[in-house]
């Protein structure tokens, strides 16, 4: 987390960008935790705008956090480029610092996650949809935990 942003306390929302779906998830600066938000819809990686205004209006974020997709050996692969170009759209639309975070291991940390709540009879095999805000809200966690993670556009 930004040291400028950890004097601050308000809500941080993090991105698990995709060509298809887009997890949203909420976490606070203050408890440095995190929670799964939304799954939204994208076309070809587009978002839909109004759908991330309408989360913007209501959340009020300090800043966004975007999950940066490399491959294991840390290089660049071609969504890597597209969930840059996100970050940098976020950026400039709402004003907001965003920060690119390593996701490499989210998808697997979710899975695991939701394996194990399914186990205990908290999720439904249906709330397999919602694994993309899962990932999301782990993508935010290591942000929170200052990991791995860059400010890629500054206000």
């Amino acid at each position: 987390m930004s040291a400028a942003l950890g004097a601050r306390v308000g809500n941080v929302l993090g991105f698990d960008f995709g060509l298809r779906c887009i997890g949203v998830a909420v976490g606070t600066t203050l408890a440095a935790s995190a929670r799964p938000l939304a799954v939204l819809t994208a076309h070809s990686g587009a978002p839909d705008w109004r759908e991330l205004d309408a989360l913007l209006r209501a959340w009020s974020p300090q800043a966004l956090v975007v999950g940066l997709p490399l491959d294991g050996d840390g290089s660049e692969q071609p969504i890597t480029r597209a969930a840059r170009g996100f970050a940098g759209q976020m950026h400039q639309r709402y004003g907001l610092d965003v920060y690119l975070c390593d996701e490499r291991h989210s998808s697997q940390e979710a899975a695991r996650r939701f394996a194990t709540q399914r186990a205990a009879g908290q999720r439904r095999k249906r709330d397999a949809a919602q694994l993309d805000a899962l990932a999301a809200a782990v993508i935010l966690e290591s942000w929170l935990s200052e990991t791995s993670c860059t400010r890629t556009c500054a206000t």
